[in-house]
């Protein structure tokens, strides 16, 4: 016995397709012993756009748990924010 399968639609050009995820997703940062605190503290203000204190409570999270979520938010989002942390090579996940 065959199972139906769809027909995915052809696609022209890849910039013209958009992907939609209803799934929330974070961006999960992990502990190193490599960038000081305020390299961190700099880039999560940089990549999520939050105060300073905030910016400091995530990275004394990061550094005492070992890991931490940044950012909770679309797929999208998560993609930039995760590129912004990496910029300084900080190690991140993205989890669905």
């Amino acid at each position: 016995m065959e199972i139906p399968t769809q027909q995915l639609p052809e696609i022209s050009n890849i910039e013209d397709v958009e992907i939609k995820i209803g799934l929330g997703s974070r961006v999960i940062l992990y502990n190193d012993d490599w960038h000081t605190f305020e390299d961190v503290i700099s880039q999560i203000i940089k990549a999520i756009r939050c105060s300073s204190v905030e910016a400091r409570d995530k990275t004394y999270e990061v550094h005492f748990k070992g890991r931490a979520t940044i950012y909770s938010g679309e797929m999208k989002e998560c993609l930039k924010v995760s590129g912004i942390l990496e910029e300084i090579l900080l190690h991140t996940q993205i989890e669905t």
